[in-house]
């Protein structure tokens, strides 16, 4: 199934929507083996991200706490729900997948043909933030921290001034 512009226009909308009034996994993880911080002191945007992993390496768990615009908040409401299940190094692809599309650059086929269709969608909603070229940063703040979390020897606070 093709959305068209205005399709995705609408989606795009009535997921930021639902995501930013209603976040998933919104809350601190108490026994968290992960967690960075994630600022954006251009427009307030402040999040702390939260991961555990089982015995495999899967993220079993990802929650976040903390406040800012409806994008940023329902980026990461919608990357917590994707991340389960995922090792560290599908995240980190995952990652950087979705800044490709928030560029508007090409993104990789073959890791867009392994993905769900379903959050393959999402996904592109959410990616509707590169006609708004401002509303960038919100949207990758929290894949940002992500990143940080994932590799521990990186500062933990992350800013998105220079996305």
């Amino acid at each position: 199934m093709s959305l068209n512009e205005q399709d995705l226009l609408d989606l795009y909308q009535d997921l930021i929507l639902d995501h930013s009034r209603y976040p998933h996994n919104f809350y601190e993880m108490e026994k968290a083996q992960c967690q960075a911080v994630g600022h954006n002191p251009l427009c307030g945007d402040r999040l702390v991200l939260y991961v555990t992993a089982d015995e495999q390496g899967r993220i079993k768990e990802a929650s976040f706490q903390g406040q800012g615009c409806a994008i940023s908040m329902a980026s990461a409401s919608m990357m917590t729900d994707l991340l389960k299940g995922k090792t560290a190094q599908e995240a980190e692809k995952l990652a950087a997948h979705f800044e490709q599309l928030c560029k508007n650059f090409k993104p990789d086929p073959q890791f867009e043909a392994m993905m769900n269709p379903e959050d393959n969608a999402r996904l592109d909603a959410l990616a509707g933030v590169k006609n708004y070229p401002a509303r960038v940063k919100c949207a990758m703040l929290s894949w940002r921290t992500l990143q940080a979390a994932l590799n521990p020897a990186q500062n933990q606070t992350v800013q998105t001034e220079n996305t």
